[in-house]
């Protein structure tokens, strides 16, 4: 098997050979359902078995310092909200028995450590909501210190030169950070080998599609309406991205909805109320696990939690183009991350300085226009509008390409950026460290600047004058944005495509 990834825009600084991240034939493909296992955890322990919990956990459970330095609370984006980065890779144990492997529907992996799955599990300051926001493993991001690569690559990239599984935690952590704006505040890691175990505890789990699904690669075959899930099934079920319309972002919704539903299964009286079912689900994931906490602490947060308030989003993307890197093609998901801070936050909320604001006078609010729409001119045009309405109005700049359209600001210039939010009607205000300065970003969506006597429900699409207004080549090659709806697939009787 080969250990070379797939290139980064820049040769990696960190270290030679490195484990393949992409075309080969997936053998376990994303073991998200692993992660279940702790959210599995975190119910039953807040039942009243902690005492018992804990002795069946802390002999299995391995530590490490992936959390480090203290929160930055000028940053923080979402408060006393807790995130917790989950991550499902394909390794396998040591110890994992040639009948275990064939179990699985794989083979050993050679010590590759692929993150196949990254999840960013966001929970409420008093723990009764979450998210789970999905990490596409292709996504084409910043790798600090390495430069442009898959998400997937990152935790590699991190073990590199005695960094070993804490380095990596720490690089991936750093890299999702970077990406998100969101702080980590714990990270917990599952195997393949866990998930397996976990499910198979757990017993059969139903899910629902809206039509039937066959992939001879992952092994689904399955048909429209309900199907009752083993193990082996289940790992079928989340691999599948063949057949599916967005392939890998189809695949996230899998995940989610797998998760979901093996969530309820958790809950119910016979889980909860059978000791020994119990305690064998615990030992599965205690065996599996990396963490940088304690895990009944970690539980504790979650004791409030319950499948239906469970809700699930996937970050904003522009595509999946293929790409060529050195000369060789690279299949990709291009990332909206110019929109991923409006995302973010339309998910924790805005924040209380914001909403506390009063609004500054034009005449002291300076402000820089960026053109993410693909629309050649329309930066320049809004910032002529912005002017004529007496604000102070920096040369007009482009951007990456974005969806929506956002004045973001630094904390501190709340006051700023709504008087810039009250002239350009739609735009949603983001509080961002990746920015100095009040900044207008005009997105796709059409959202620009109007005169102080336009209605605010006059023309979508972003002003522009002449010649100006026709869109250029290369915009006309841009992906459409794709959907980063919310959903909710904790509820009964839910089905999915």
């Amino acid at each position: 098997m080969s250990n070379e990834p797939e290139q980064t825009t820049e040769p990696a600084r960190r270290g030679a050979v490195t484990p393949r991240h992409g075309r080969q034939k997936r053998r376990a493909g994303v073991v998200f359902p692993a992660i279940a296992g702790v959210l599995t955890m975190a119910v039953l322990l807040s039942g009243g078995y902690a005492a018992y919990a804990y002795n069946q956990l802390s002999g299995g459970v391995t530590i490490v310092n992936a959390i480090t330095g203290k929160k930055d609370t000028k940053d923080d984006v979402d408060g006393k909200a807790q995130n917790i980065l989950l991550v499902g890779d394909d390794h396998r144990p040591e110890n994992a028995t040639p009948e275990q492997m064939a179990e699985l529907s794989t083979t050993s992996d050679g010590g590759a450590t692929n993150t196949d799955t990254m999840i960013v599990l966001h929970i409420n300051a008093d723990g009764t909501q979450a998210t789970m926001i999905s990490f596409p493993r292709d996504s084409y991001v910043d790798i600090p210190d390495v430069g442009k690569g898959k998400l997937n690559s990152a935790f590699y990239y991190g073990t590199l030169n005695g960094g070993g599984d804490t380095g990596g935690a720490k690089m991936l952590i750093k890299t999702i950070e970077n990406l998100s704006g969101l702080q980590i505040d714990h990270y917990v890691r599952v195997s393949l080998l866990g998930f397996y175990q976990v499910v198979k505890e757990l017993g059969p789990v139903e899910v629902c599609l809206n039509q039937a699904a066959q992939d001879k690669d992952s092994g689904v075959d399955l048909p429209a309406g309900k199907s009752t899930l083993n193990a082996k099934e289940a790992l079928s079920f989340v691999r599948q991205r063949k057949g599916l319309p967005n392939g890998d972002l189809d695949r996230n919704v899998r995940q989610q909805y797998f998760l979901s539903q093996e969530a309820r299964k958790v809950t119910s009286a016979g889980t909860l109320l059978n000791p020994v079912k119990m305690g064998n689900i615990l030992k599965a994931v205690g065996g599996s696990i990396q963490t940088d906490t304690n895990l009944i602490d970690l539980a504790s947060q979650m004791r409030n939690l319950r499948p239906a308030n469970i809700q699930s989003a996937t970050i904003p993307t522009l595509g999946t183009p293929t790409i060529y890197v050195n000369g060789s093609a690279l299949s990709i998901v291009e990332v909206d991350t110019v929109g991923l801070p409006a995302f973010v936050q339309g998910l924790v909320g805005e924040p209380e300085a914001y909403a506390k604001a009063g609004r500054a006078q034009p005449a002291n609010t300076s402000v820089t226009v960026m053109n993410g729409s693909g629309v050649e001119g329309a930066a320049t045009a809004a910032g002529q509008v912005l002017t004529s309405r007496g604000f102070q109005v920096a040369p007009a700049g482009s951007s990456a390409t974005t969806k929506v359209t956002q004045v973001q600001y630094p904390a501190g210039q709340e006051s700023q950026a709504k008087a810039i939010a009250a002239a350009v009607p739609g735009a949603v205000a983001v509080r961002t460290s990746a920015v100095t300065g009040v900044t207008l970003v005009l997105g796709t969506d059409g959202k620009t600047a109007k005169a102080a006597s336009e209605p605010s429900a006059t023309a979508s699409k972003p002003a522009s004058t002449g010649s100006a207004s026709k869109p250029s080549k290369q915009a006309s090659k841009e992906p459409a944005p794709k959907s980063t709806d919310v959903h909710n697939y904790g509820t009964e009787g839910t089905c999915i495509n």
